[in-house]
Parts: structure tokens; C-alpha cells; sequence
């Protein structure tokens, strides 16, 4: 499964080409998909462009994918710094009327276990991000880690072997507690081709778009999230 991350928190600065309103971020999910992408990750936006869980953001981005792409799953980030307060996060998370089809929860954050919980709760599915061997050993004793929708294991740092060392400790923390979840595996910047590489070797699920990376892999910045997922396309039919 190829995964498009379409914005994170990068702004026009970033890229031009970065997606921000409700219309443009449903006009390149659909580009996207469109060049091979399955599943969409979504940072949501206000009216002044600024990352937000507020229910109306939630919605107008929701609906406005949906009605262009009705059958791709769709999930947003619920990161810490776009809303640095559990009490308010857990408000905005159970006020909203148009639902995702998940979310992607950092375990590494203070209140992940209440967000997971509430997540599930709602029927939200919840994509479980570990960046360290701690992330993994906090989820595996979390409960109800076994309803999660999949595990995403992010690496930032290089590694000049063929399979990532970090990637490998936290599989075998996973694999010690009988977790079977999918697993998608991908980086950012100087990591994300070399992860996504490293996803298609091991069989696991990939990640690509603007909020990892911009670079093509000839070193030529991409002109849009469409072309850097045509290439990921390219690499994986390789395999």
C-alpha cells in the first residue's frame, strides 16, 4: 500500500505546490491518486492556512477529498504541536460530526493512550507512529494496541545498510508481543527514498509526499505530490 502524505506542516514557503485549502488539498489528493497513491494523509487546515482540529476545518477537508475520491481512505495528523493541550485535543477529537477513517497518533506524545482510546471509541481507526525503541515498548503494554489500524515506523536518521537498524529493534519489540499489525515504514528528507526503498525490500506498506520530501530521487525537486508519488510507483514495480 502506497500511502500520499500530502502537506504535514510545511507551508507555500516550503514549496509552492504545498496544498493547504480544503479545494487544493482534494484537487492534489486526487492527482495523487490518480498516480498510484491508495490511502491519503491529510494535515488539515484553517481559513488562515494554519494547521487546526477544529470540527468545521475538519469537515469542510473531509467532505471536500470525499467528494472527489469517495472510495480512498483518508486520515489526518492529530500531532501534538498543532494543538499542544490533551484536554483541548480530546474536546476537538469528540466534536467532530464528519469523521475520519483514521488518524495517525504519536506514541512519543503525553496523552497518546487517551487519544488512541478515544479514537476507537468514536470507530476511528488509528495509525500508531513509533520513531524509537521506547515508542515501541509504550505501545505494545498500551491497551487495545491490537485494534489499532497499523503501526507507522518513522526513521530520520541515515543508515547505510541495507535494512535500517532502528526499524529492525522496534520490529522485533513488536514481534516479541505477537503484534501483527501492518506495518508502513517511511522518512523524511534524507531518509524517505532509502525508506521507502527499505518498505519495498521488506514487503511493508510506503509513505511518500511533501510532508516527507521534495526531492526526487535525481536530486531534482518535485513539481508536485503527483510526481513524486509516479516515481515511488516506478521504484516499487521493480520489486
Amino acid at each position: 500500500m502506497l500511502q500520499a502524505c500530502l502537506n504535514g506542516s510545511r507551508t507555500r514557503n516550503d514549496h509552492p505546490a504545498i496544498p493547504c485549502t480544503p479545494d487544493e488539498i482534494a484537487a492534489d489528493a486526487e492527482k495523487a491518486v490518480l498516480a498510484g497513491a491508495a490511502e491519503l494523509h491529510i494535515h488539515v487546515r484553517n481559513d488562515r492556512e494554519t494547521e487546526s482540529l477544529e470540527p468545521e476545518d475538519v469537515a469542510r477537508t473531509l467532505s471536500a477529498v470525499r467528494d472527489r475520491l469517495p472510495r480512498i481512505p483518508v486520515g489526518i495528523s492529530t500531532a501534538w504541536p498543532i494543538l499542544p493541550d490533551s484536554a483541548a485535543r480530546m474536546q476537538r477529537l469528540r466534536s467532530w460530526h464528519v469523521l475520519p477513517d483514521y488518524i495517525t497518533v504519536n506514541i512519543h506524545e503525553p496523552d497518546a493512550e487517551w487519544m488512541v482510546a478515544a479514537a476507537l471509541s468514536r470507530g476511528i481507526g488509528v495509525e500508531a507512529g513509533l520513531c524509537s525503541e521506547a515508542d515501541a515498548e509504550r505501545f505494545v503494554a498500551m491497551p487495545g494496541c491490537d485494534s489499532c489500524r497499523r503501526i507507522l515506523i518513522r526513521i530520520e536518521k541515515p543508515d547505510a545498510g541495507r535494512e535500517s537498524a532502528e526499524v529492525r529493534r522496534i520490529r522485533s519489540i513488536l514481534k516479541r508481543a505477537d503484534c501483527r499489525l501492518p506495518i508502513l515504514l517511511h522518512g523524511c528528507e534524507a531518509t524517505m527514498w532509502p525508506m521507502y526503498i527499505e518498505a519495498m525490500l521488506q514487503g511493508l506498506d510506503g509513505r511518500i509526499g511533501f510532508e516527507d520530501g521534495s526531492i526526487l530521487l535525481s536530486g531534482v525537486t518535485a513539481r508536485d505530490n503527483a510526481e513524486l508519488i509516479e516515481t515511488a510507483k516506478i521504484i516499487a514495480s521493480r520489486f
